[in-house]
């Protein structure tokens, strides 16, 4: 059942930036759910499961599927994550829930109304400035900076460092034209890891109101965090703050630009921003899949997992199941009911869901309230990766209301 592939090594960033693999998604989820990949370069295949249940499945069983041994295919691939146990990405179990404790109240919507309001006005401000331009790259000269912000008013980056976070953020899991290698994302994530702990250090000598601070203070299961912990939960939440957000802001004005009935409809304030928010998350789905490892043979879908093995659960495909969304290939920003997975499900639903559905809102309530005609400006560009999915650089030019 390979040829359900048509030829595609899903472990291959390029597969992901060079082809629509709708179609391949479509006859899997018909054909074989739960399907074998073959191997990929020396490692041995592992498991694709595409349909929308059986994805939801995985994700609330992590008994049976543990993310304790790396979360995404190409950490898998390489023989696990460094921070398992450590990282609440890629933690289960009784540690898990202590370690989302611990960082949750940070993230709660009264604790965040602070940074909701400054995204709000840094957003609208970034609209300005690109309305002023005779065109700009959406992806890096305007959604770059509105996660980016938040995530560093968090964790108390100075605004000095923001632009070095960007660079190593966008290359650590992804790169702009094909030509990523391991050394080069090994050596972003590490920089970022370094960056970390040294603010780590600073925040320990003297604390301040942000959430390194609160890592470096706070107790979970009666101990302080470790240093690694700490950079290790740093790391998770600018990545997972930053890059997917971003992606999905510059999918939706990509949208947009081939939806132009649907921004009509939005701009005219037919369509609520929230129900709005939720087809952009779907439709661009930035996260693709998440990995697990099978602890017990079990069966999923009607196929015999075994002990040991690599799964990988698609949200991209989920995401478009017909049996779950109607019209699932329509970007229908009236969508409801629209329970996407692009914030996964279960014990590691995002923490930061309110954070970015509140982002998002924004960069589309200053949309509506400021651009009249979105324009292609040049040749979009996607990202080279087998975790991410969206665009490197979307150059359009933006005329105002």
């Amino acid at each position: 059942m390979n040829d359900l592939l048509d030829g595609a090594d899903l472990a291959d960033p390029r597969v992901h930036a060079e082809r629509d693999l709708g179609a391949v998604w479509r006859r899997l989820r018909d054909e074989d759910p739960v399907h074998r990949h073959g191997p990929a370069g020396e490692a041995d295949g592992f498991w694709v499961v595409t349909r929308y249940d059986d994805v939801a499945a995985v994700y609330k069983d992590s008994e049976t599927f543990t993310s304790e041994r790396g979360n995404v295919l190409d950490t898998l691939l390489n023989g696990g994550d460094s921070a398992a146990g450590r990282m609440l990405a890629v933690t289960d179990g009784p540690r898990h829930g202590a370690l989302r404790g611990a960082l949750k109240r940070p993230f709660a919507p009264r604790a965040l109304q602070t940074v909701v309001e400054s995204v709000r006005r840094g957003t609208w401000t970034q609209i300005s400035r690109a309305l002023d331009r005779p065109g700009c790259d959406f992806a890096n000269d305007v959604a770059a900076y509105i996660p980016l912000a938040a995530i560093c008013d968090l964790l108390g980056v100075p605004e000095s460092d923001r632009g070095l976070i960007i660079s190593l953020t966008s290359t650590a899991l992804s790169s702009a034209d094909g030509e990523a290698t391991a050394e080069g994302t090994w050596t972003s994530r590490n920089d970022l890891l370094l960056y970390f702990a040294e603010l780590a250090e600073s925040r320990r000598a003297k604390p301040y109101d942000d959430l390194v601070s609160l890592l470096v203070t706070q107790q979970v299961d009666g101990r302080p965090l470790s240093h690694e912990e700490i950079i290790f939960n740093c790391y998770s939440i600018v990545m997972g703050g930053h890059e997917t957000t971003r992606l999905s802001m510059v999918g939706a004005v990509r949208a947009f630009i081939d939806h132009p009935a649907q921004w009509a409809a939005f701009e005219r304030g037919d369509v609520t921003v929230e129900s709005a928010v939720e087809e952009v998350l779907r439709w661009t789905t930035p996260a693709l899949h998440a990995g697990r490892t099978a602890t017990r043979d079990t069966f999923l879908g009607g196929s015999f997992v075994e002990e040991g093995d690599i799964v990988t659960i698609w949200n991209v495909s989920a995401n478009r199941d017909e049996r779950v969304f109607d019209r699932p290939d329509e970007f229908d920003l009236a969508r409801t009911p629209n329970k996407h997975l692009s914030f996964a499900y279960g014990a590691h639903f995002c923490l930061g869901a309110y954070l970015a559905r509140a982002e998002i809102g924004a960069l589309l309530t200053a949309l509506r309230e400021q651009v009249r005609t979105i324009e292609p400006a040049g040749e979009p560009r996607r990202v080279y990766s087998s975790f991410l999915s969206g665009y490197s650089a979307l150059p359009v030019r933006l005329i105002a209301r």
